[in-house]
Formats: structure tokens, C-alpha cells, sequence
């Protein structure tokens, strides 16, 4: 209902997804809720989203969506299947939809950050575990994944769809 609400104003151009939660655990202990709740919000939240704003794109022949994933998705993580399964999921749905959507000038591209300092990794990483998970010995910040989607979302990128971006300091 928000987003008919958000369309009676006209089409959305510029799409960015970046819901997602964590529930940690090894498989082995893993339950189903855990499971299904972090395969809900990212993979579900990506269609019940994307879905319905797509006809009106595709009307004006003109857009732009990305997709905020992780590089957990890219390289896997312990202790995180449920998260790292959503994650690359998003990543077969960014490459498929760019497919589809291609000849009607509509971009779609995902972007994977790795460690990005955060109030929330700021608590979970210290500067050891950073300088041993980062070939760049540092989290990378979220202005640098918020220029990368700047540009993704820009005319300059036109011709860049497809694309699983990484932005991880060398992690993967």
C-alpha cells in the first residue's frame, strides 16, 4: 500500500534495496525461524519491493536498481549459510533482472560491501581482527559505498548492468 501510494505520484526512477537483518548460528543449530526470517526480509523484501515498481520503469524505458548484498555472499561466512545464501540469492535475481530488463534502459546492478565501519561492526571488530580480515587493514565507511551507488544510479553508468560490485578492501 505504501509503494501505490508512492506511484500515484508517477513512476520511481531509482530503486535501492538495502533491507537486511543477521541471525547468526551455525547451520548444525540453526533454526528454521532464524532460517526463514533473514531469507524473508532479504530475498522476499527484494520482490515485494522491486516487483511492483517494475511495469512503470519498464513504461518509461528509463531506471536504475541496486542492490545492497555483502561480500558474505560472495565468499561465504561462518555462521552465517542463512545470511550468505540471501545474499548471493540477491546476487542471481540482480543478473537475471538485469537480462530482463536491458532493452528497456533499466540498469540493475548490486554492490557487496565487506567490513564497513559501523556503529554496529565498530562493536563486533576490533582493529586486530580488522587488520586480519582486511588486506587494506581497515573498515571501509559508508561514504564509500554511498559513492558507488551515486554513481550506479547516475547517466554515467548506463551501460553497467549486470554487475556484483565488491567494495571490501581487497577481501575477496
Amino acid at each position: 500500500q505504501a509503494l501505490e501510494q508512492l506511484l500515484a505520484a508517477g513512476p520511481i526512477d531509482v530503486l535501492v534495496n538495502n533491507a537486511g537483518i543477521y541471525d547468526d548460528a551455525p547451520m548444525a543449530g540453526m533454526t528454521r525461524d532464524q532460517w526463514h526470517r533473514v531469507i524473508d526480509v532479504s530475498l522476499h523484501g527484494f520482490f515485494n519491493v522491486t516487483q511492483p515498481l517494475l511495469l512503470p520503469m519498464i513504461r518509461t524505458r528509463w531506471g536504475r536498481i541496486v542492490t545492497i548484498t555483502s561480500v558474505s555472499g560472495v565468499m561465504g561466512n561462518r555462521g552465517q549459510v542463512n545470511y550468505a545464501a540471501a545474499k548471493a540469492g540477491l546476487h542471481g535475481a540482480t543478473k537475471a533482472l538485469a537480462l530482463e530488463l536491458a532493452s528497456r534502459q533499466i540498469t540493475v546492478n548490486a554492490v557487496a560491501p565487506g567490513l564497513i565501519s559501523t556503529s554496529a561492526t565498530q562493536a563486533l571488530f576490533d582493529h586486530e581482527a580488522i587488520d586480519r580480515l582486511v588486506p587494506m587493514k581497515r573498515a571501509g565507511t559508508i561514504e564509500e559505498v554511498a559513492s558507488l551507488v551515486t554513481y550506479l544510479v547516475s547517466d554515467a553508468a548506463a551501460y553497467v548492468s549486470g554487475q556484483i560490485i565488491s567494495v571490501n578492501g581487497a577481501q575477496a
